[in-house]
C-alpha cells in the first residue's frame, strides 16, 4: 500500500544515512524456484548494510504459506498469491513456465498437440509446490490426460531428469536459462503455454515491519527496475 511504502522509504533513507546502525535479522521465506530470483535483490542491500543478518528459508509453496500464517517471517516471495489471506504485495518481475524436453527429444508424430501429452512421461514437482499446481491446472483446464507421471521433490532434480531424457516437464524459464543457452534443454511449443504469473514479495496486511524489513522494501521499491534489467533482461 502507498502509506506503507512512504513509511518504508522514510525508514530506508534514514537507514542509508546511518547504514552502520541498521542491525538485525531479515527473515524471508521463498518458494523453491524463487532461489533463482531473490539473491539478485539482496546482494547490494546486504553490502550496504553489513549489520543485517539474512535468514532465508527455501521451501515449497505449502511451507511458505505456513510461514505467512504463523507470521514467523518478515516477507515471503511467491509467484502465485496464496488464497484466503489478507496480504499486501510488491511485484518484482514476470514469471513464465514453459514445456521443456532434453536436447535429443523429438516430438512424436500426432494428429494434435494434446495427443502428444498422452505419449509422453510428464515429470512433476511434489504436491504442495506452486509448479506442480500450475502444471495440474494447465492439464485440468485443457482436459488433458497424462500417459505417465514421475514426481520429484526439487526443481534441480526435475531439470536433471528432463536433461537425461526421462520425460518432459513444465518449468519456470528463469531456472533453465543457462541450460537453454547451452543447448541441454529445448522448449517444446504448445498451445496455452507459457503460463504467466508475477514474482511478488508478500506480507500480512497491516504488518508492522522491523526497521530492517522496511529498509529492504524501500530499497527494492527504488531499485527493482534496474535489478530486473541488469540480471533478467
Amino acid at each position: 500500500s502507498d502509506t506503507l511504502l512512504q513509511v518504508a522509504e522514510t525508514l530506508g533513507k534514514t537507514s542509508m544515512q546511518a547504514e552502520d546502525r541498521l542491525r538485525g535479522k531479515l527473515r524471508i521465506s521463498v518458494v523453491s524456484t524463487g532461489k533463482y530470483v531473490i539473491p539478485y535483490f539482496l546482494t547490494d542491500f546486504l553490502k550496504l548494510h553489513p549489520g543485517v543478518e539474512l535468514v532465508l528459508d527455501v521451501s515449497n509453496k505449502q511451507g511458505v504459506v505456513r510461514d505467512l500464517q504463523s507470521n514467523t517471517v518478515d516477507l515471503s516471495l511467491v509467484s502465485t498469491l496464496p488464497r484466503n489471506m489478507e496480504l499486501d504485495s510488491m511485484a518484482l518481475l514476470k514469471n513464465e513456465l514453459v514445456l521443456v524436453g532434453s536436447n535429443h527429444f523429438e516430438l512424436p508424430k500426432t494428429r494434435s498437440q494434446y495427443d502428444l501429452l498422452r505419449k509422453l512421461t510428464l515429470i512433476f514437482r511434489e504436491d504442495g509446490s506452486a509448479t506442480h499446481a500450475a502444471m495440474q491446472d494447465f492439464l485440468d483446464s485443457n482436459e488433458l490426460a497424462v500417459y505417465r507421471k514421475i514426481q520429484l521433490t526439487s526443481n534441480e532434480a526435475v531439470k536433471q531428469a528432463v536433461m537425461a531424457g526421462l520425460g518432459v516437464s513444465i518449468l519456470p524459464l528463469i531456472g533453465i536459462r543457462r541450460e537453454l543457452e547451452r543447448g541441454d534443454l529445448q522448449i517444446i511449443p504448445m498451445k496455452g503455454l507459457p503460463l504467466k504469473s508475477t514474482w511478488r514479495l508478500v506480507w500480512h496486511r497491516g504488518k508492522k515491519h522491523s526497521p530492517v524489513a522496511a529498509a529492504f522494501l524501500a530499497y527494492v521499491n527504488e531499485r527493482k527496475q534496474e535489478i530486473v534489467e541488469r540480471w533478467f533482461g
